[in-house]
């Protein structure tokens, strides 16, 4: 299995290293670093004589010296320069047809925001035809993931993120707890058949996913409260290492991302990373991150 990992010489690129990392332990996954170069800036790469390196050239090696000091003990990775007209279309090149996962630092605004999606994270949720992870600001956990958490969903898209965050957590044998996220803001009545839903779908979902998971696997269901989403992800525990997996919003193309206005509202309260798997997604090799 690859992942392909957006770098750049920045906090950015040391948070997608990190999870990358962490998400490929014990997955027999190796980690295809990815620095996105300007096409139209001549780069001949590293070379064999004494010919001085130009300065993109110098650019390229210190950026392929520092991603690969970043990788853990354990972890395979490759780092190679790729000339793109932006980062995203770059990574979603390299992706190919048989990535599992194209991993990314999110851009953030503040002390206390974990997450804004940055303009290469923007441009992937939208057009990636494999699923996006999303690093917090200043990640740098490359441990195992210790637990999944799927956000259940109604909408189209929902069944692929089921299945992602099902063989993901089998395979490495981790806990999988599955939320339903309910809002407040409605009138009693709303909100009281709203949550009586949530739990509804939580506990469908929960038999689908016990039924798919080998006996005694730990799998839970959890039905988050608030006033708003936020408020509703701030109400939940979250464990060091654990990872969020969501679908993408109904009003994306067939086998591409697009992240609705619910997910954003969650990747902004999250505190852990989040990972988006497109609508009707299905890996050729049966094997999602």
């Amino acid at each position: 299995m690859r992942y392909v990992v957006g770098y750049s010489s920045n906090e950015r690129g040391a948070d997608a290293v990190a999870l990358a990392s962490s998400l490929a332990r014990a997955q027999d996954a190796s980690l295809d670093i990815v620095h996105v170069v300007d096409p139209h800036v001549p780069y001949a790469g590293p070379r064999p004589d004494e010919t001085p390196a130009t300065e993109a050239e110098e650019l390229v090696l210190a950026a392929a010296r520092e991603s690969l000091a970043l990788v853990p003990d354990g972890v395979e990775a490759a780092f190679r320069a790729l000339p793109a007209e932006s980062f995203a279309a770059g990574l979603i090149e390299a992706a190919g047809d048989d990535a599992g996962l194209i991993v990314v630092g999110a851009a953030s605004n503040g002390l206390f925001k974990r997450f804004t999606v940055g303009s290469v994270a923007n441009a992937l949720l939208h057009a990636s035809p494999v699923p996006v992870a999303l690093a917090p600001r200043g990640y740098n956990r490359t441990e195992p993931v210790t637990r999944f958490t799927l956000a259940t969903g109604q909408r189209a898209g929902a069944d692929a993120a089921i299945g992602t965050a099902i063989g993901a957590a089998n395979r490495r044998g981790v806990p999988l707890r599955l939320v339903s996220l309910v809002t407040l803001d409605a009138g009693p009545d709303e909100s009281g058949e709203a949550t009586n839903a949530a739990h509804r779908h939580a506990n469908t979902v929960l038999s689908d996913a016990a039924h798919r998971l080998p006996e005694g696997h730990d799998v839970s269901v959890a039905v988050a409260h608030g006033r708003n989403i936020e408020e509703a992800i701030d109400s939940l525990e979250w464990q060091e290492g654990e990872v969020l997996i969501i679908g993408s919003s109904r009003l994306g193309e067939k086998n591409k991302l697009f992240i609705g206005s619910t997910a954003n509202k969650i990747l902004r309260a999250l505190p852990v990373p989040m990972v988006v798997v497109p609508r009707d997604y299905e890996r050729v090799d049966s094997m999602p991150i």
